[in-house]
């Protein structure tokens, strides 16, 4: 197994980074985030000209057949953008849950015709995957309410897993109702299904489908981290103070350095994620990544100084994504808690010695 990235996902990654940079700058995300967070035309050429709506999904489907590794470098690039587009809901999160049933489905999101969002909520995680969701069905018909879902304001179509089996609702057949999300640009709903009629697409098994988005959701973050700290570096080295660069300040220099140590291990852990999604590396990546983006963006906010805490400066946006993807598919502690379950190292409390 190796880390390092190939050229494909090299050249992938540059097709995006080129898109995101004409199409997505921070001051257009700012512009838009507050009356109409999803950008749709920017997801439909995401999809229809660089083909990342299908790249989880096998070229007999109508994908890209390709695999975590550059659906996770496709993450990287929009954290770096904090690009309010459905891939990670729609692209990896719902197409995961299809992909075992082979349901036609796949085609129409590969091509990005369509849109889907996993109807749970974006606070379960692979060990609580019924978190906020309290849906029957009966008779072909999906009753009842599911809280905190990403991307349902974009989709077209809704996947309501149930009891171990999945459900595709037309988005038309729900009341879809706008949350509040610290994350203005991965805005939450609650979904209201009042005997809507389903159908069945087949056997669906949620902990593996969130274990598997929790670990690209790792290399989101690591995204988010790296434009933090490139965009801090080259605002120290501009900003001068007492005649010098603040970046020349030994305790700055300290600071900057901890956060590069801490960007390069998040990398090694999400990069470990995609290469091997096992319950192991996918705790061990979320459990540091969601920390590190943290405190990457706190740092920026702080070291841009006062232009950091207006409106007009993206860090916001950044800090903000960081400490929503903290919370989502599984919070730190609950992969920390899992983790050592996992390679039987005892509690703190009770556990064997």
């Amino acid at each position: 197994m190796t880390l390092l990235y190939t050229e494909i996902e090299e050249e992938l990654r540059a097709s995006v980074r080129a898109l995101l940079a004409d199409r997505c700058p921070p001051a257009a995300v700012i512009e838009r985030v507050e009356s109409e967070p999803a950008d749709l035309d920017l997801w439909k050429t995401l999809a229809g000209e660089i083909g990342v709506a299908g790249l989880l999904i096998p070229e007999e489907l109508g994908g890209a057949g390709a695999g975590p590794g550059e659906a996770g470098v496709v993450l990287e690039e929009l954290g770096r953008a904090v690009a309010p587009v459905p891939f990670l809901t729609s692209a990896v999160l719902a197409t995961r849950a299809l992909l075992p049933t082979r349901d036609a489905l796949l085609g129409e999101l590969a091509e990005g015709r369509r849109t889907a969002a996993l109807a749970v909520s974006f606070a379960a995680s692979p060990y609580r995957p019924q978190r906020g969701s309290a849906v029957r069905a009966e008779g072909g018909r999906l009753s009842g309410t599911v809280t905190g879902v990403a991307g349902a304001d974009a989709a077209d179509v809704l996947l309501v897993p149930v009891d171990g089996e999945l459900y595709a609702v037309e988005a038309a057949a729900a009341v879809v109702t706008a949350g509040p999300s610290l994350d203005l640009t991965r805005p939450v709903a609650t979904v209201t299904f009042d005997r809507a009629e389903a159908r069945h697409a087949g056997a669906c098994d949620l902990a593996a489908v969130l274990r598997l988005g929790a670990a690209l959701l790792a290399s989101e973050q690591l995204g988010v981290a790296e434009w933090c700290l490139e965009t801090t570096l080259g605002y120290v080295k501009e900003r001068h103070q007492f005649a010098r660069p603040v970046g020349s300040f030994q305790a700055i220099k300290h600071r900057l350095a901890d956060l590069w140590l801490d960007v390069v291990r998040a990398r090694a852990a999400a990069r470990n994620a995609v290469a091997d999604p096992s319950a192991v590396s996918v705790a061990v990546a979320q459990a540091w990544n969601a920390g590190v983006a943290v405190r990457v963006a706190e740092e920026a906010l702080q070291l841009h100084g006062g232009i950091g805490m207006t409106w007009e400066h993206p860090v916001h946006l950044y800090l903000k994504r960081a400490k929503s993807s903290e919370i989502a598919l599984g919070t730190p502690g609950d992969h920390r808690a899992a983790l050592a379950s996992l390679v039987g190292v005892p509690g703190p409390e009770g556990g064997e010695q």
